[in-house]
């Protein structure tokens, strides 16, 4: 069966052109070859062009998968991971507390939950930052209660709607993120979410690996919506 694949399959324009030399050289060594066929063109065979691919092959050193954001443990660095998702964390004052979280906005009337996520994008990665959102529904929802000094007869608590993006460029050299950051795999995560927070967030955040140097860091958007009395 897989000779007949092979007999019925079509040649490259690479194969092509081998057998097409083959068939000359036979010809030139019968002495049919007509030497027209080839005046004032640059001859390189495709028996040359394989020794040199070969060679360039033989010479191929692989980079190393380690990097020095790696060695130092730079997590501010997306040059490291270079086998995993990265995620976007920042710094954010909630009430009177610093937390670590994934990027949110308050949601504001008029907005669609979509354009407040691509909002908090803009906000945290400024302009030289190209991301693109993932769809117009969220991907999971968080809730939550005020603390007891804060809330109100109307509103006692909020919903967190997560967007997932994903960065289209890793040159951040251009960039002045607004707030503390920090790029980092689901499984750190845990060194820096509060722990009901985390368990939320795991429950949609897929770690899939995407080809290397791609950095398809995913920043998972919040759009933050008040709500009222939560059961």
């Amino acid at each position: 069966m897989e000779q007949i694949e092979l007999e019925k399959s079509h040649y490259s324009d690479h194969e092509i052109r081998k057998l097409e030399e083959e068939e000359q050289l036979k010809r030139k060594k019968e002495s049919l070859y007509d030497e027209d066929e080839a005046r004032g063109k640059t001859v390189i065979m495709a028996q040359d062009l394989e020794e040199k691919w070969e060679q360039k092959f033989l010479r191929f050193r692989a980079a190393p998968r380690i990097t020095d954001a790696d060695k130092s443990n730079d997590r501010t660095s997306l040059s490291r991971k270079l086998d995993s998702n990265l995620m976007l964390l920042v710094k954010q004052k909630i009430g009177n507390q610093e937390l670590w979280l994934l990027p949110q906005v308050e949601w504001q009337p008029g907005e669609t939950l979509r354009s407040t996520a691509e909002r908090a994008m803009a906000t945290f990665l400024g302009d030289h930052v190209q991301a693109k959102v993932l769809g117009n529904a969220p991907y999971g929802i968080y809730k939550y209660k005020f603390p007891r000094a804060i809330r109100t007869e109307n509103n006692v608590g909020a919903k967190v709607f997560f967007f997932k993006a994903y960065l289209q460029n890793s040159d951040l050299s251009q960039a002045e993120l607004k707030a503390d950051y920090l790029w980092v795999t689901k499984k750190e995560l845990g060194d820096y979410l509060k722990s009901e927070y985390l368990k939320k967030v795991n429950r949609f955040l897929l770690d899939l690996f995407y080809p290397p140097k791609c950095y398809s860091s995913a920043l998972n958007l919040w759009a933050l919506e008040e709500i009222g009395a939560m059961c």
